[in-house]
């Protein structure tokens, strides 16, 4: 889940990304992705990359191994994608997945509210369900105005402007602000 978090609470990355510091990242974290979500929508990614079709399924093992995922646990992911008709699937010597629809029509949002569920939420509560008082009642919308904008970007991006690298410009224009690295 993409979960509202506060930076106090927050432990620091061990990860640098693009070449910036664990600890300079730390102050920037609102929100993040658990490993489940960010292995499905990589594998979707490379789905959509191998050029899956009915026609060429691809199978578990070139996902898993194209993204470095776990392949026991990409199984599961793949099957709960598979129930909720982002992909179909094939079993046989040339069986594996394909897109159930075109990849401009699955979004990075639909991804993750199947793997996860609702996109932002505080202590596994929706926004508009937490009953904040006196100096804390602002939170509420500070949580809802995260969550809306969160939604902005996760639907406007498609797992096909991942794939060509053809962001939207409200992304690209988010990306190079350089205020959005630190």
């Amino acid at each position: 889940m993409i979960v509202a978090i506060l930076k106090a609470t927050m432990p620091v990355i061990s990860v640098a990304h693009r070449g910036r510091s664990a600890q300079r990242e730390e102050h920037n974290l609102l929100v993040r992705l658990n490993a489940r979500v960010d292995y499905a929508l990589r594998a979707v990614v490379e789905l959509v990359a191998a050029g899956g079709t009915a026609a060429r399924p691809v199978t578990a093992e070139r996902l898993a191994s194209g993204q470095a995922i776990p392949p026991k646990f990409l199984e599961s992911i793949l099957l709960q994608l598979r129930r909720a008709g982002i992909v179909h699937s094939q079993r046989g010597p040339d069986g594996g997945y394909w897109l159930a629809k075109p990849a401009d029509e699955i979004s990075l949002a639909d991804v993750i509210r199947i793997i996860d569920g609702p996109l932002a939420n505080v202590r596994g509560q929706r926004p508009e369900d937490l009953g904040y008082q006196g100096a804390a009642a602002a939170l509420q919308e500070v949580w809802i105005a995260l969550r809306a904008s969160e939604r902005e970007i996760l639907e406007l991006v498609t797992v096909a402007d991942v794939v060509t690298g053809k962001l939207p410009k409200r992304v690209r224009t988010l990306a190079a602000d350089p205020r959005a690295w630190v």
